[in-house]
């Protein structure tokens, strides 16, 4: 089954339907996941780039319909501090970003310098990067990749695909004579596998690496992570 499904319910509405989109789910959870302390409404909305009516019922049904997040020690009464403090993920909302992150072990920042061959336009531009385990095969040319991450606001997003020794740019061409052509310079290579282990992720044949940009961080994130959506 896949894994998306399971949130469905969170878009059940006998009224008006939610119009936060997966992509803003998993992220929250992502975000919850980095943050144990706790995070609140206001921040969540600036990441997910999203209005402040919609993060409160993304807020809402995370809480009530999943029971994937929560106040800490909920019930004391030292109510203000609690708010400041924000929600955390349950136990529930961590065993089910669990399952995301086997798909999805690695969203983070882009360094441009490494990426001069893949990012024409660097000027006013901010990426990011995702590992997608084991779906090379669900992948044709990166142009469905790309459209999901303009759905978001995004600029776009590039795919690569490992053979297991090299990176190279997907091609609905089965058979190539000469794959130089679509290979990654081994100074970008390098870096990934760089940034992949430094995070004790492991990079296998028929993983992807996406990487989306935008015109500031929370876009070129999101649009990297809707990017990624697309192939589980």
């Amino acid at each position: 089954m896949n894994v998306l499904s399971e949130l469905d319910p969170l878009f059940a509405s006998p009224t008006i339907k939610p119009t936060f989109d997966y992509v803003h789910i998993i992220l929250s959870l992502f975000l919850f996941g980095e943050n144990t302390e706790g995070i609140g409404r206001y921040r969540l909305q600036k990441e997910l780039q999203i209005g402040a009516g919609t993060v409160k019922s993304l807020f809402n049904k995370l809480k009530k319909v999943t029971n994937f997040i929560i106040v800490p020690s909920e019930g004391e009464t030292n109510v203000g501090e609690l708010q400041r403090r924000g929600h955390v993920l349950t136990q529930k909302g961590s065993e089910f970003l669990a399952k995301v992150k086997r798909k999805i072990p690695l969203l983070k920042k882009a360094d441009l310098e490494y990426l001069q061959d893949i990012i024409i336009k660097q000027e006013y531009v901010n990426s990011y990067f995702c590992l997608v385990k084991k779906v090379s095969t669900k992948l044709s040319d990166g142009v469905e990749q790309r459209d999901a991450a303009i759905k978001v606001k995004g600029s776009g997003a590039t795919c690569l695909v490992y053979d297991g020794v090299n990176l190279f740019f997907p091609t609905k061409i089965e058979f190539i004579d000469d794959k130089d052509n679509i290979k990654i310079n081994p100074k970008t290579l390098n870096y990934f596998k760089s940034e992949i282990e430094d995070a004790k992720v492991k990079i296998e044949k028929d993983d992807v690496i996406i990487i989306g940009s935008g015109d500031n961080h929370q876009k070129a994130r999101l649009a990297t992570l809707n990017a990624a959506l697309t192939l589980f």
